[in-house]
């Protein structure tokens, strides 16, 4: 026991000694004298200069370093310039195995990092060249590392005050002109304690020339770590962040973040508790846990967004204004959620987004590893028309301007992004009480869209239109690069007068509008997809009426003319009924053939065949009103035998673009050869008339021969006569 005793104190004495040596040696020894060594030393191994220009002092208790005054320049140029530094460990400490920084102090940091034209950082050019790092002797082998790992003790690190001041980075790139400057840097901290929280500070100014930018920020919060650097907590956090420049428009904005924050790299688990981010009027709200850092993350928790106006935000960060047909939209915006699902699927519950008077609501989801969406939204009413643009002349004027001339097309560029479309995974189901878009009312919309493999499929998107109905259904298929689309809709007994007049301002036409379309076309532009279009559009009119055109006064023109009398109605009104009107367009590119219009107007048959060209928007329509009855009251419109079964030609021809209702007339080229017709009937029936008068006569005659002659047998004759002429 005796032997340990003196073992012990001879310990002692020994770590006295060295305490008592250290202590002397500070004392004595003056490390300002060694300024030019060390200045060697540096100058020798690296391509700075190095500076020293102020004193280099040490203390005992606590054990420390200080410097002031120190410059590496680089190339005659600066590089790092300090203040002064001032490192101060506690003595005690580090004997007893337990590091604590008393004191670290950095002021006056002032670095310089600058890429010259040939794109090379000034940083690159600090070590000679030849001379490779050896990262083998710098990096410990990866058995080591393990078996540190597992006798790693949990360090105890204790710092007592952290306080940078006056730092400052710039930047420059002259291959660019860019430019960045990180100044006014500053970070204050005390009692770092692992295990415990602890206080910070940051603040800085943030500038940049490309675009002119600042950013002037404060943050504060209190920081904590265990002891074995898994698990983090940042609570109390308040950061401000004053923003200026021309992304801004000039203007100066605000954004600011609260909340609290918690996260277990060994348990991969995270908390937001109590987070706000604002920027001018827009604020978020979020409480979210994250369970699982990897590809199937499990959410839980909400998110809102508080009402604000979307003219004031862009307002207040500097951008231009929308302009809106109606200047009271967008400035009522709201969102609010639930967070939550299985792992590797972030789904949204109770999903609210209101936008001025309409809101909408339902859910969503979102899988992480395929990227598949899933919306249930149902809204109830909105009337788009008042977030169009207001339209203007100028707007017309620069629509003309910008139209191919002579001819020509403008550049076309694809429809479609046949790549993301092939990589969609979709499930959308959509629902609208009410909408009015172009001054179109349409209730009930229901619209359910999926996309797989490559293709999208609209499997129900109908509606109620204008006291009748639409559904259709199409088909994308982008697996080639010449994807093909498949397209149905039907319409039922929807009224065509009030859709017109609201659609266009057209109220040419009236009745119950029943329609089958069936078209293909392959393409990804606008002109491939109208010149590939093939189908057939089939259609019928049940008690309509033309509300701009009357038909029958076209028609009495054609018969007083026959009847070589003059019209002597006035008011003929400005409509024509009709009843059952249908037809087929065959669809060949841009051109609609139709063969078979057909529809029954008073007293006469509606018949007629033409085209529609939609690239040119022209017309060209033959139309035939044949006569099968009374068609009005005008004595010189009368149908007399010689009219009866006759067509009175009219034509539709034009530009469709332009008023419709002018683009019908009496055609009087077609109808000569009506005339001409009519006038071979009536010598066909003048000569059948004549050639029965003159048999009569003859008949009569030779009766009368007969009997004068033959006087008492001519009973006989006469009977004989009778069986010659059939009568």
């Amino acid at each position: 026991m005796k032997a340990v005793r003196y073992v012990a104190y001879a310990i002692v004495g020994l770590v006295i000694l060295a305490i008592a040596a250290v202590a002397i040696a500070i004392a004595v020894i003056d490390p300002n004298t060694y300024k030019p060594q060390i200045e060697k030393v540096v100058e020798d191994s690296t391509n700075l200069d190095l500076i020293l220009s102020g004193d280099i002092g040490w203390s005992f208790i606590p054990l420390g370093l200080e410097l002031n005054d120190v410059e590496a320049t680089l190339e005659d140029e600066r590089l790092v310039k300090l203040d002064q530094l001032v490192a101060q460990v506690s003595f005690w400490s580090l004997v007893t195995m337990s590091p604590q920084v008393e004191t670290f102090l950095l002021s006056g940091l002032d670095a310089r990092l600058s890429v010259d034209e040939n794109g090379s950082g000034n940083w690159t050019r600090i070590m000679p060249e030849g001379e490779p790092a050896e990262e083998e002797e710098a990096q410990p082998s990866e058995e080591a590392a393990a078996d540190s790992e597992g006798d790693q003790e949990p360090l105890n690190f204790n710092v007592e005050n952290v306080e940078i001041s006056n730092a400052q980075v710039h930047y420059e790139d002259k291959t660019t002109g860019q430019s960045v400057t990180l100044e006014d840097f500053t970070v204050t901290a005390s009692e770092i304690t692992l295990g415990s929280s602890f206080p910070l500070n940051i603040g800085f100014r943030f500038a940049t020339n490309q675009p002119e930018f600042e950013v002037v920020g404060d943050i504060s919060a209190r920081l904590a770590a265990n002891e074995d650097l898994n698990e983090f907590g940042v609570s109390g956090l308040e950061a401000i962040f004053d923003m200026s420049g021309e992304p801004l428009g000039g203007e100066s904005v605000r954004a600011e973040l609260a909340g609290s924050l918690e996260a277990n790299l060994e348990n991969e688990t995270a908390t937001l508790s109590g987070f706000t981010a604002s920027l001018a009027d827009l604020t978020m709200n979020t409480d979210l846990s994250v369970n699982g850092f990897g590809d199937k993350p499990q959410l839980e928790g909400s998110l809102s967004i508080d009402e604000f106006s979307l003219k004031s935000l862009l307002d207040a960060l500097g951008q231009p204004a929308i302009e809106t047909e109606d200047p009271d939209v967008m400035k009522a915006i709201a969102f609010s959620t639930n967070i939550g699902g299985p792992a590797g699927t972030v789904e949204l519950s109770d999903l609210t987004f209101s936008l001025d008077d309409t809101t909408f609501q339902g859910g969503a989801s979102y899988g992480l590893a395929n990227s598949a969406i899933g919306l249930d939204l149902q809204g109830d009413a909105i009337n788009a028309d008042r977030y169009l643009p207001p339209a203007s002349d100028e707007d017309e004027e620069a629509a003309e301007e910008e139209a191919p001339q002579g001819g020509g097309s403008a550049e076309e560029g694809d429809l479609l992004p046949l790549e993301t479309l092939r990589s969609l995974a979709l499930d959308i189901n959509l629902g609208l009480g009410e909408l009015i878009v172009s001054n179109l009312t349409i209730n009930e919309i229901k619209s359910v869209i999926t996309a797989r493999d490559g293709v999208l499929k609209v499997e129900d998107f109908s509606g109620k239109l204008y006291d009748g109905s639409f559904a259709a259904n199409a088909t994308l298929d982008a697996r080639s690069d010449n994807p093909k689309w498949t397209i149905t809709k039907d319409i039922s007994n929807v009224q065509t007068l009030p859709l017109l007049t609201d659609l266009a301002e057209v109220d040419m036409l009236s009745g119950g509008a029943n329609m089958s379309v069936n078209v293909e076309t392959t393409g990804n532009r606008i002109s491939a997809l109208r010149s590939n279009a093939d189908g057939e559009i089939s259609f019928n009119l049940a008690e309509g009426e033309f509300t701009r055109m009357n038909l029958t006064r076209m028609a009495c023109q054609g018969i007083a003319m026959v009847n070589q009398e003059s019209l002597s109605t006035s008011d003929w009104g400005t409509s024509t009924p009709f009843n059952d009107m249908k037809g087929t367009f065959k669809i060949d590119g841009n051109t609609l053939n139709n063969t078979d219009l057909v529809a029954a107007l008073a007293g006469m048959r509606l018949e007629g065949d033409g085209t529609v060209d939609l690239a040119a928007s022209d017309l060209d329509y033959e139309i035939g009103l044949r006569v099968v009855g009374e068609i009005h009251r005008d004595e010189a419109c009368r149908v007399t035998e010689y009219v009866e079964d006759v067509v009175i030609p009219v034509e539709c021809r034009g530009d469709f673009a332009e008023d419709p209702a002018g683009l019908c007339s009496f055609d009087g080229s077609r109808f000569r050869d009506t005339l001409k017709t009519i006038a071979a009937n009536a010598a066909r029936k003048k000569v059948d008339e004549e050639t029965d008068r003159a048999k009569e006569k003859a008949e009569e005659k030779a009766r009368e021969e007969i009997d004068k002659r033959l006087g008492e047998d001519g009973d006989k004759i006469k009977d004989a006569v009778k069986g010659l002429f059939g009568r």
